[in-house]
């Protein structure tokens, strides 16, 4: 569990330092976003999903 609230943490911190540092091109990538299709969201999302998965399970093997 206390590897999930600071992976969490890790998270939050990245996100914040790109909104510090790059607000206007973290806005203009915000409204790309909509022109992006659901299925292609989708697909990179699992994509991305597999990927921190398998970085995970070798990490933790």
């Amino acid at each position: 569990m206390k590897e999930l609230i600071i992976a969490f943490g890790l998270f939050l911190f990245i996100e914040g330092i790109l909104y510090a540092i790059f607000p206007s091109k973290m806005k203009s990538m915000l409204k790309r976003l909509n022109e992006v299709s659901t299925n292609q969201l989708r697909t990179g999302g699992f994509i991305f999903a597999i990927i921190g998965f398998i970085i995970i399970w070798y990490i933790k093997r």
